[in-house]
């Protein structure tokens, strides 16, 4: 687990822990849009409060699902920005969209994450409820229809849909943001490190099977890949994680 994806887990299990043992913890930290201006703190502690065990259950399952890759991939820095910056747009458009709705959980900052795992790895396959595979890219398509649509019904489930979009949104301004600022092709070259070809020569001797399953379905897909194209046609994010994966002894010494 990555840096800021632990800090995370452990802080939002901590708050919970306080909602339980002194309720008014909940009130106190909640966003209610339209007592914006008088309890500010609340944009961003909001994202630390949950309803119930099952929601930060669900919630700290995301993170620990999407956020170390993308922490790896973008550094512990932008990481930890772009999940604030989620969840702050996360609140900032319910106060615009359903502002007599308050809202509490870390939904609209994993959004986020989720959205910036898709821009990286839109092909890698994931499982909605465990169950249905379907592509990260089409996941966040799917899930970005159904809390537009919800949150234009008046969100009758209860569910923060608007802050959900907003923590898209806010994902996407973010990454978007670090391209242009440092240029698409230096962010991708500084976000992805370079992979030696001969590191993965030995990529029949990874066993899928001592690979925790978090990881299992993309290095399976990985592998096939090479299986049917080569290893010419991965790309360099799939080069990276899949040569942590290789054994140790056959990786390519440092240079001296």
């Amino acid at each position: 687990m990555t840096p800021w994806v632990r800090r995370l887990i452990v802080a939002n299990v901590i708050v919970f822990f306080l909602q339980q043992t002194a309720p008014g913890v909940t009130g106190s930290l909640a966003f209610v849009p339209r007592y914006a201006l008088l309890q500010p703190w609340t944009v961003l502690t909001y994202m630390f409060v949950h309803a119930s065990i099952t929601h930060i259950l669900f919630n700290m399952i995301a993170l620990y699902f999407f956020g170390p890759r993308v922490e790896e991939r973008i550094g512990s820095n932008r990481f930890i920005v772009l999940y604030t910056v989620s969840g702050i747009t996360g609140a900032l458009m319910s106060l615009i969209f359903a502002p007599y709705s308050p809202i509490i959980g870390a939904s609209g900052a994993i959004f986020g994450v989720m959205l910036a795992f898709a821009r990286f790895w839109p092909d890698a396959q994931i499982y909605i409820m465990a169950i249905l595979p379907i592509q990260a890219r089409a996941a966040v398509i799917l899930m970005a229809a159904i809390s537009l649509w919800s949150g234009l019904q008046g969100s009758r489930t209860g569910v923060a849909d608007f802050a959900h979009l907003g923590g898209f949104v806010g994902g996407w301004l973010y990454l978007v943001w670090l391209e242009r600022r440092g240029g698409t092709k230096k962010f991708r070259a500084k976000a992805t490190p370079v992979v030696a070809k001969e590191t993965l020569t030995q990529w029949r001797r990874v066993d899928p099977t001592a690979i925790h399953e978090v990881n299992r379905d993309e290095v399976n897909r990985i592998l096939d890949k090479i299986s049917a194209k080569g290893l010419g046609s991965l790309t360099p994010q799939e080069r990276v994680f899949l040569s942590n994966f290789v054994p140790p002894d056959d990786r390519v010494p440092p240079p001296t």
